[in-house]
């Protein structure tokens, strides 16, 4: 352990010593380090945003059924065009013949105005829900209450906000049994809730929750619907899938032969397709890295080559007072791994200032993770050791005596 700590500092006087040549040297994997923890941090950041995104949204205990499936071509989406609406008959078939599923709802999304007195939000989101909607964990009331199955069943003028039409509308005045106009139609406020946050810089509070047959009168009946499905036992999840597109099949007559015409997804169906997005970017990140790491070890092995070449005298002088082979190997090799790992350290550095600026300046988050940090240093370690190699037994292997006559 000595030794090497002795042949490390060596190493670092050496360097330090040509500040400016040992920089250029490692310039390639400062570069792959860079890229590897810049580009890390911000996916990590972004993956874990996007799943709490979509858990908000689609839930981890249920399943959503719509009209169209993934589609991922023009074909695709020609023959899903053909596939029906979803409809009321939809639900009542999952809960007539899927005896896994303990509650289903019907709903609907679009956009409009709330306003209360002389403020308003022009661009808020309205969702319309049929009566089941409470038995989901994505609703929730942090304030008040959600609505009741009866409310929801009979069309009552209720509703549910988000944090931030709360917050815009009523500031600190309690929202609770105030009314507020949706597109123009009274609503009585029965709950608020809890905050969601943002994503990529856009809030996920601003949103009000009514009666799916308010929502059709606001809105029209022809608006798209989809159906969301909770199993009785999230373990039955699959189950209760099969359950319900064996149900929706009967109730839509499709012969076996016959393709599903409607989609089914979980919030792993969302993510997993996120993923595969993603990959691409790791891809280019792979292609980027070994490129820089191997146009790195090639200035190092080329520098430690000039090293031996400078040094003959100084290796010729050490094997004469007794050095063996093998000291001379250790030597240059730790010259060449010390060398490189600065660089890793460097881009550690740069990569984590980066990250953190683009998340400071942008609505993007960092997540700087520690094995991004270790296998940034770690690589460039291995590059430093591989393309040492050949230097450090080029001038293992000089004559002592050819050294020292050398000028």
């Amino acid at each position: 352990m000595s030794h090497f700590l002795e042949a490390a500092g060596l190493a670092l006087s050496t360097i330090w010593a040509s500040k400016l040549r040992s920089f250029m040297t490692v310039l390639g994997n400062i570069v792959a380090v860079t890229s590897i923890i810049a580009v890390v941090s911000l996916i990590q950041g972004l993956n874990a945003a996007v799943q709490d995104a979509i858990l908000s949204q689609a839930g981890a205990d249920s399943f959503s059924v719509q009209q169209f499936g993934i589609v991922f071509n023009e074909d695709d989406f020609d023959r899903a065009r053909a596939n029906p609406r979803i409809t009321a008959a939809d639900a009542a078939a999952i809960k007539r013949y899927g005896p896994l599923v303990r509650a289903v709802m019907l709903e609907s999304q679009g956009s409009g105005a709330i306003a209360y007195r002389n403020k308003s939000i022009d661009t808020a989101t309205i969702t319309g829900v049929s009566d089941e909607f409470a038995e989901f964990s994505t609703y929730n009331a942090e304030r008040g209450r959600l609505m009741s199955a009866s409310e929801v069943a009979r069309a009552h003028p209720v509703a549910v906000i988000g944090w931030e039409i709360a917050d815009k509308l009523f500031g600190a005045v309690d929202p609770l049994d105030k009314t507020v106009q949706i597109e123009g139609v009274h609503f009585r406020i029965v709950g608020v809730s809890a905050k969601r946050g943002t994503f990529l810089g856009r809030s996920q509070d601003a949103f009000a929750i009514i009666p799916l047959r308010q929502f059709q009168m606001i809105f029209g009946a022809r608006r798209q619907l989809s159906l969301t499905v909770n199993p009785q036992d999230l373990s039955q999840l699959d189950q209760a899938m099969d359950d319900a597109t064996l149900a929706l099949r009967i109730a839509r007559r499709l012969r076996p032969k016959q393709a599903n015409n409607f989609g089914m997804f979980t919030s792993e169906t969302f993510l997993s397709l996120y993923k595969q997005a993603t990959n691409g970017i790791f891809a280019v990140l792979v292609g980027v890295v070994a490129l820089s790491l191997v146009v790195g070890g090639i200035v190092i092995m080329n520098i430690m080559l000039m090293v031996v070449s400078e040094r003959t005298r100084e290796i010729g002088l050490r094997k004469a007072l007794g050095a063996r082979r093998t000291d001379i190997l250790a030597q240059m090799l730790t010259e060449s791994v010390v060398l490189s790992v600065l660089g890793g350290v460097i881009g550690v550095t740069l990569g984590a200032i980066f990250a953190t600026a683009v998340s400071y300046f942008t609505p993007i988050t960092a997540s700087l993770e520690l094995w991004s940090i270790a296998l940034g240093i770690g690589i460039t370690g291995v590059v430093g050791l591989f393309f040492g190699l050949y230097p450090a037994a080029r001038a293992a292997s000089l004559d002592p005596i050819e050294a020292l006559r050398r000028e």
